[in-house]
This record gives structure tokens, C-alpha cells and sequence, in this order.
């Protein structure tokens, strides 16, 4: 099953150096992982995207609290949380197609950032499932770049993160 855990750490050298190594060592599979400084900035947030039973994510979630540099971790996957992931896409968009990729970003609420005589850049936020759904909207021979930033999530209501 796919999970998505958050974690508060300590913004020192080597944290995320540290953190990868506990999935590595396991022989677990990082999907996604997205970390940058939070309001303080003596702490980040990493996101984590993994898959695992149930006993596997405890095992991770148990192997991460123990890491000294580990405020705090939350299984996002156990509660209702919002997730969102960023793609940018660049496509070769030349005649006809620069029309229809506009009609298709416009339905999937996207924007065109970027524009030259023979292709376009996308940016499209949202669910990992809304992005794939956008790829297999547009001809797969059409692209010429993909960047997607991976899963960002922040539980919902009170269900905070927090020393």
C-alpha cells in the first residue's frame, strides 16, 4: 500500500543523508521525497513517498524516531490530509497541436509558462493520479521533457505536524 510519511527534522548536514540511509540499509523504496525548511527554519519538512505493508511502515515509522535528527513523523496515509505534486512538461507543440494543448492544459486547470515557435511548457498542479491522467490525455510522441516534483502532503482540519 502507499504511504505518505511526514516528518519534522533538524536543518543540519547530513539529515537527508541519514534518512536515505535508513531506507537504503532496509532495502526500502523511496517513491518520492521532497524536503525543504519550514516558518522555522531550524527544522524542515520531508515528505516521503513509499510503499509498504503495514508492518513495513511501522517498522520505517519506529526506524525514523529513532534517527537524532527526527523531531517528529506522521503517516499521512493513515488520516484525511491533502497531497498536491507539481509537473512541469515541455512538448512539442507546432501547428494544430498548439491549439489542443491549450484546451487540454485549460481542463486540467493548468498554465503554458513558457512558449517558442516549436514547443510549450506546461505546469500543472495537483493528485500524482491527475498528472498521470494528464499524460495519457496528450500524444506520448509529443513529449520532449517530464519534471514532476513528487508528492507534498499536510493533513487536514487540526491533524497538524508539530513539535
Amino acid at each position: 500500500m502507499r504511504h505518505i510519511i511526514s516528518l519534522l527534522m533538524e536543518n543540519e548536514t547530513g539529515a537527508l543523508s541519514r534518512v536515505a540511509g535508513l531506507f537504503s540499509a532496509r532495502g526500502y523504496n523511496i517513491e518520492s521525497l521532497t524536503v525543504a525548511p519550514t516558518e522555522d527554519t531550524t527544522m524542515s519538512r520531508m515528505t516521503i513517498v513509499t510503499h509498504g505493508s503495514d508492518e513495513v511502515i511501522e517498522q520505517i515509522n519506529k526506524q525514523l524516531n529513532k534517527l537524532v535528527d527526527v523531531i517528529a513523523v506522521m503517516d499521512l496515509s493513515d488520516g484525511e490530509h491533502i497531497e498536491r505534486e507539481l509537473m512541469l512538461l515541455k512538448v512539442r507543440a507546432e501547428g494544430d497541436a498548439r491549439e489542443e494543448f491549450k484546451r487540454i492544459t485549460d481542463i486540467f486547470r493548468g498554465r503554458i509558462i513558457d512558449v517558442s515557435g516549436t514547443s510549450y511548457t506546461i505546469e500543472l498542479t495537483g493528485s500524482g493520479s491527475k498528472l498521470d491522467n494528464f499524460l495519457k490525455a496528450i500524444d506520448h510522441d509529443l513529449i520532449i521533457e517530464t519534471v514532476r516534483t513528487g508528492a507534498s502532503g499536510i493533513g487536514c482540519g487540526e491533524r497538524i505536524l508539530k513539535l
